[in-house]
């Protein structure tokens, strides 16, 4: 059988993954350079090192379960891929994109540089990270109704509103998550956009996105949960539609990883707290969720690289 001809455009992929690599270098040196020395060893000086514990444990089952993101599309796309490589795509692909933002470029590209070695074709890779992306939306969609319904007015306190205004949230994502539910239950369905078409999951495999989902969303909520000051008398469910609101402003901001905005959210809603206390609680899960799974996603991917070339070179 004669070799398969490379495509012309062979040489975009390996470009656009070294402009991710660069890029997210230069954005974690500006990261780092803007953390104040003191300011962080004040943080984690008046944190317990079981609340950096649990922080850490929530942390490796929420990156955990953000694999069964690209399982569960890859099973909708019928490929079959070793697990091993599933984790390391999905893990450095999220580490990457939470920090630099602009999930279906960086993340797709991260995606691409793993999964492709495994005849998996750049627009499998694009709905991949689109059905991936539609697991994160169903669990927070999900997570958030059920926090509006079941904490209806701890929450109207904490967001400083009536209670009628948080059950009439609830009942829209409810809504709307319930009509989504219908329609895909209805019959096979596809998003076709300029001759590229994207397969929607079925009903059982969005059930199955939608428990994920919510599962990876309380988990990443419990870090920042359990590093808060003690005494702080917030309810978990009641945290949670904060934790979700904030993540929902963060991503309207477009600012890589929420920066800033997410911070700027918890700390009116939780403006009842100590400040000095939470804003170190914020600093912690931003260098234990994003910054310390970003370096090593990075080293991952070199490492991974260098194997890679290894074993083509010995070929």
């Amino acid at each position: 059988m004669p070799p398969r001809r490379r495509s012309r455009w062979w040489w975009l992929g390996p470009l656009a993954s070294i402009v991710i690599f660069s890029a997210s270098l230069v954005v974690l040196w500006f990261i780092i350079r803007e953390i104040e020395p003191g300011e962080l060893a004040s943080a984690f000086a008046n944190a317990s090192l079981r609340q950096l514990g649990l922080a850490c444990g929530f942390t490796a089952l929420s990156y955990l379960l953000l694999t069964g993101y690209d399982a569960l599309a890859l099973k909708r796309l019928g490929l079959s891929i070793p697990y091993r490589t599933t984790a390391l795509a999905s893990f450095t692909s999220y580490s990457v994109s939470f920090t630099l933002g602009f999930p279906i470029v960086t993340g797709g590209t991260v995606r691409y540089w793993i999964y492709s070695p495994k005849g998996v074709r750049a627009s499998e890779v694009a709905s991949l990270t689109v059905i991936a992306g539609l697991t994160f939306w169903l669990g927070l969609g999900a997570i958030l109704c059920a926090c509006l319904f079941y904490a209806t007015e701890s929450v109207a306190v904490l967001a400083r509103t009536s209670p009628l205004v948080v059950q009439g949230v609830g009942a829209a994502v409810a809504f709307g998550t319930f009509g989504y539910l219908v329609w895909i239950a209805t019959g096979e369905r596809t998003i076709r956009v300029r001759g590229w078409n994207l397969p929607l999951p079925g009903l059982g495999i969005t059930l199955g996105q939608m428990f994920l989902g919510a599962a990876e969303v309380c988990a990443a909520a419990a870090v920042l949960f359990v590093l808060l000051p003690g005494g702080h008398g917030i309810d978990y469910p009641s945290f949670l539609a904060v934790y979700v609101f904030a993540c929902l402003v963060g991503i309207a901001s477009h600012a890589p990883g929420g920066l800033g905005v997410f911070e700027a959210t918890m700390l009116v809603a939780l403006s009842r707290l100590p400040f000095e206390q939470v804003l170190g609680a914020l600093l912690i899960f931003r260098i234990i969720y994003y910054i310390l799974p970003f370096i090593l996603a990075l080293v991952l991917l070199a490492l991974n690289e260098m194997v890679r070339r290894i074993r083509r070179h010995e070929r």
